[in-house]
């Protein structure tokens, strides 16, 4: 089996680290290169760097603060944020990066990840999916959607792009699917409705987009606690947990995090 992976999140914005709450009112977290040394300390598996507003700004992502990062790392690392053509992938993975993220552009041009993925290999291909719930009342009202009966009634998750901003309309379960079939490698789900939030991830979601596609799953969205991660990880059934307010601000290190996971049975890499 597998080690399940913990993975700290980097979201960036104008070059340093911030963290919001359901992707609103970011404050500062520090110094990308920083941080991301000290999570390699602490045992992090990977780093996910997202610059959350390249989309939104209509801008490239900033390739100096990716060097910089990338120079003082040697686990994995995934960047993501105003990534759009196969060059911008090209860039980023020459300045240091070993995986690229895309959100926005898998969105508006599909085609991008079948190319990506035939170009650079599905392996350094990550979509993210930012999914938020969309309640109904009966079926009849979301025919074409993939409805899940959640404990606050029945839903669908709406696929959101730039960083959170724009509702797409795209069913996420759908659209997971879609994109495994278009050659992802993997999936990183974001909860916008658990994003900084500290409650726990979107079990439901996690559980079944897992289980709707055969590549890794990385949950993301509203880690608070190790038992958080560990839920995510079984119940969830994820391959990878993804979190960033917990480690940011010391509540927790990566350290103790594996260490919890380990005495209960979940695999992982100390």
């Amino acid at each position: 089996m597998l080690a399940k992976r913990i993975i700290p999140c980097l979201d960036m914005k104008d070059g340093r680290v911030v963290k919001g709450i359901k992707f609103l009112n970011l404050r500062d977290a520090g110094d990308p290169p920083t941080l991301a040394a000290y999570y390699e300390e602490q045992g992090a598996d990977e780093i996910v760097f997202l610059d959350v507003t390249a989309s939104h700004e209509k801008r490239k992502i900033l390739v100096d603060v990716v060097t910089r990062t990338a120079d003082q790392l040697s686990i994995p690392f995934t960047v993501g944020g105003g990534i759009s053509s196969l060059e911008d992938i090209k860039i980023v993975l020459h300045s240091g990066a070993d995986k690229v993220s895309i959100n926005t552009s898998a969105v508006q041009q599909p085609e991008l990840v079948k190319e990506a993925a035939q170009v650079f290999g599905s392996q350094c291909i990550v979509v993210a999916i930012d999914a938020k719930r969309v309640y109904v009342e009966y079926p009849s009202q979301a025919q074409d959607k993939l409805l899940v009966e959640v404990e606050e009634g029945l839903c669908w998750w709406e696929v959101y792009t730039h960083g959170g901003r724009k509702p797409t309309g795209l069913d996420a379960l759908q659209w997971a699917k879609k994109v495994e079939e278009l050659g992802a490698g993997e999936i990183l789900l974001t909860s916008m409705d658990c994003d900084g939030t500290q409650d726990g991830y979107d079990l439901p979601l996690t559980k079944t987009v897992s289980r709707l596609v055969n590549i890794p799953v990385i949950a993301s969205g509203g880690a608070g606690s190790p038992h958080h991660i560990y839920e995510a990880l079984t119940e969830g059934e994820a391959d990878a947990a993804l979190a960033a307010s917990i480690f940011h601000y010391g509540k927790y290190t990566v350290k103790q995090v594996k260490e919890y996971l380990a005495e209960r049975g979940v695999e992982v890499r100390i």
